[in-house]
């Protein structure tokens, strides 16, 4: 049961910044894409 414990707290912390660095690095892709799509009509 302790190498579980210890298994989930070395992987599991990392995997969490991932998915929270994921998610506002996606919300600022999805912005830039619809940026970047606008900007043959404004030229």
């Amino acid at each position: 049961m302790d190498m579980w414990f210890t298994f989930i707290t070395d992987v599991g912390f990392p995997i969490a910044v991932t998915f929270y660095l994921l998610h506002r690095v996606e919300g600022k892709l999805d912005l830039m894409i619809e940026t970047l799509h606008q900007l043959p009509d404004k030229l």
